[in-house]
């Protein structure tokens, strides 16, 4: 079944009245559940005073986002519209200075924030890493690389290593563990670019302009060393054209997701209504689902928008950043779920692609998800809840390629081959929605808790079936289908752009 298959209109209309019906409905339960909850004792360390003056209070669970948007939020604007003006100024006076300017002003920024043996201390991993570079060993550079990362997720070398930051405040761990979390990918990458270019080699200085540049600094993404290079080592960069439109465009959809976030706590409380087990037993099936659904959503935006504002920063550096995650909505095959892009492409370049090759073969494609999957747990810090996640989500992947092994081989074949191309792709989507479960419920367990998951598996799964599991399993294949009309409306647009390129 080709993705160039199309469906009726009038089918199409119908998924969109259920799907808009059904989101509507299940909105207006978690609505309701928040107004009822807004008094209860469970709810008064995450739910604050709002907007008073319609009696609306807030969701504040997620305290990276409070603290990014309120106590920190001058303080980011500032760091950031520093590394804009004074990149602005280089590019201007000193173009083939301005990657020394980047370093500079980012290892003052992070010795400002985190203190000055914090600085040394990321300095001395990465010396260690271009020192493990000059002996050519790809093995060694990632070995090392892994054994850093360890370092900052295992006691007793994280307790030693974090008391070289200087003072405390309310991001300070987060701080830490993702600057240097980042540095060490950071350094595994030069490390692994200069094994891979031996005639090449790449100086200290190279690497240290590549790890602290601020806006990918704390929080990512990673660009892999060989791309960071080539572009911002261009002398005199040139933007596209309509660069500037579109970098406008992003930064005003940040904006406006930030405020629709904030909006939106206002009025469903859907971080803090998971912690009250209890509580969440009462919603019906529909809020239910809607609220396991939305809490993917939100980590979606959440990434979106720190993605989306460091992203504006580095293409003002004439940089080409790895885009935002794609959104959670979309996705029903676990090949395409990631919520980080950059560390996503960092995997798949040193590790997945490089065991797993065309991805096509069992065996290889379970060892490079293992491994792959296995860094993953090291770089989210190793506890229970990651084993679990990481094991679901590494069978999600295989699974699919087992079901695909045995679809095109078989009995399976032989009845997609006699159906018509608009009813295989119905089955596909029947299949790409339950798939689009499976991924949320796994998922789950790491933005929430496995107790949650517990409780909506069993009421979705188990005492909602079968009304409610089909209802649903229904709503989810209507919002597929959808996705695969849209995908189908891409694929016929860069057929025609290809077409129009041959004929020019």
């Amino acid at each position: 079944m080709g993705i160039k298959t199309a469906l009726p209109a009038a089918e199409l209309g119908l998924y969109f009245l259920v799907l808009s019906g059904s989101l509507a409905y299940a909105g207006r339960g978690l609505l309701e559940a928040s107004q009822d909850g807004a008094h209860r004792k469970a709810f008064r360390e995450s739910v604050r005073p709002g907007w008073e003056y319609i009696g609306r209070k807030m969701d504040v669970a997620d305290f990276e986002w409070v603290m990014w948007f309120t106590s920190f939020r001058n303080v980011i604007i500032f760091a950031l519209s520093g590394h804009v003006l004074f990149a602005k100024l280089c590019t201007m006076v000193a173009p083939q200075l301005r990657s020394w300017m980047y370093a500079v002003y980012g290892a003052l920024a992070v010795m400002g924030t985190m203190g000055p043996w914090y600085l040394l201390l990321l300095l001395g991993h990465c010396v260690g890493l271009y020192v493990a570079s000059l002996l050519g060993q790809p093995w060694l550079c990632l070995g090392l690389g892994l054994a850093s990362l360890a370092s900052f997720k295992m006691d007793p070398l994280i307790s030693w290593q974090s008391g070289f930051v200087t003072g405390t405040f309310d991001l300070q761990e987060v701080l830490f563990h993702g600057g240097c979390g980042f540095t060490v990918l950071r350094c595994t990458s030069f490390a692994l670019e200069s094994c891979a270019r031996p005639d090449r080699r790449y100086s200290l200085a190279d690497l240290l302009k590549y790890n602290f540049y601020l806006p990918f600094f704390f929080f990512g993404p990673i660009m892999t060393f060989d791309r960071f290079h080539t572009q911002v080592s261009e002398v005199e960069p040139v933007r596209p054209e309509g660069e500037l439109w579109r970098i406008r465009a992003q930064a005003g959809l940040s904006v406006v997701a930030i405020i629709a976030v904030d909006i939106f706590f206002h009025f469903f409380y859907i971080l803090t209504i998971p912690n009250d087990l209890k509580f969440a037993n009462r919603l019906p099936d529909s809020a239910l689902a809607g609220l396991a659904y939305s809490n993917l959503v939100y980590d979606w935006v959440k990434a979106a928008v720190l993605f989306g504002v460091v992203n504006t920063v580095a293409r003002l550096d004439h940089l080409d950043p790895p885009q935002p995650p794609k959104c959670i909505t979309a996705l029903y095959v676990f090949g395409e779920t990631h919520f980080d892009r950059g560390i996503n492409d960092w995997l798949c370049k040193y590790v997945y692609d490089h065991l797993g090759g065309e991805h096509s073969a069992v065996i290889p494609e379970l060892v490079a998800s293992a491994a792959t999957f296995a860094i993953t747990t090291l770089w989210l810090g190793p506890c229970d809840i990651v084993y679990l996640w990481s094991f679901l989500n590494c069978f999600g992947l295989n699974f699919e390629l087992w079901v695909q092994k045995l679809a095109e081989h078989g009995p399976l074949a032989q009845v997609e081959a006699r159906l018509s191309e608009q009813m295989s792709r119905r089955v596909r989507a029947l299949c790409g929605a339950i798939n689009f479960w499976a991924i949320i419920m796994y998922n789950l367990v790491s933005l929430n808790s496995f107790e949650f998951t517990e409780l909506v598996a069993r009421r979705l799964l188990l005492t909602g079936f079968p009304q409610t599991t089909l209802a649903i399993l229904f709503v989810t294949y209507c919002g597929v289908q959808l996705v695969k009309e849209r995908e189908r409306a891409l694929a016929l647009e860069e057929e025609q752009r290809q077409d129009k390129e041959k004929l020019e």
